[in-house]
């Protein structure tokens, strides 16, 4: 097998997490690039080699350079140039370029008049927060929680739960958002 082989051999499995971890079917991902589910799903086993057809409106959707589909190598800028993805009202600039595994966001909530209600969610994964400014209010199952600056909570998303802010005012927080099971250990000295 050369280079060429295994760089095209694992586009499919970047393409099948990208996809699950924005919780998309194939036929939602379908629907939205006009690609077919059966040829989706080929990409997406390897039984169907990539095109550039096929992979520009994949990257549209999924919110990632092309070459990050393909596993290309990173040349030059080390920087990674943050794209705002605005969800629920928040800010999240992702700050990992790779697919798949444990994703890092800055999240920003913005100032209210008035503390939002809550209205918690689920889904699949697991999370882990720090606040780096604001007053965080965290609703995980029936516990109701504020959280400080310096302050982490880490929780599973299948259960309800809710993030805003817990007097009004802005809030940021850092984000490792994984797939269900996958924790982030943090080790002390």
């Amino acid at each position: 097998m050369d280079e060429t082989d295994e760089v095209l051999d694992a586009v499919g499995p970047r393409l099948r997490a990208l996809r699950k971890h924005r919780g998309l079917t194939l036929a939602e991902l379908s629907t939205t690039t006009g690609i077919s589910e059966s040829t989706l799903s080929r990409l997406e086993s390897g039984g169907r080699r990539p095109t550039l057809e096929l992979l520009l409106p994949l990257a549209r959707v999924h919110g990632v350079p092309l070459d990050d589909l393909v596993g290309a190598p990173r040349t030059g800028d080390p920087r990674i140039h943050l794209r705002p993805i605005h969800r629920h009202g928040m800010t999240f600039l992702p700050l990992t370029r790779r697919a798949g595994g444990v994703q890092a966001f800055k999240m920003l909530i913005p100032g209210r008049d008035e503390p939002a209600e809550p209205t918690p969610q689920t889904h699949g994964g697991y999370e882990w927060v720090y606040v780096l400014n604001g007053q965080l209010r965290l609703v995980v199952g029936d516990r109701d929680l504020v959280l400080p600056p310096g302050e982490a909570a880490e929780f599973d998303t299948a259960l309800p739960h809710w993030l805003g802010s817990a007097d009004g005012h802005a809030v940021e927080t850092l984000v490792l958002f994984g797939p269900q099971g996958e924790r982030a250990h943090v080790r002390a000295r």
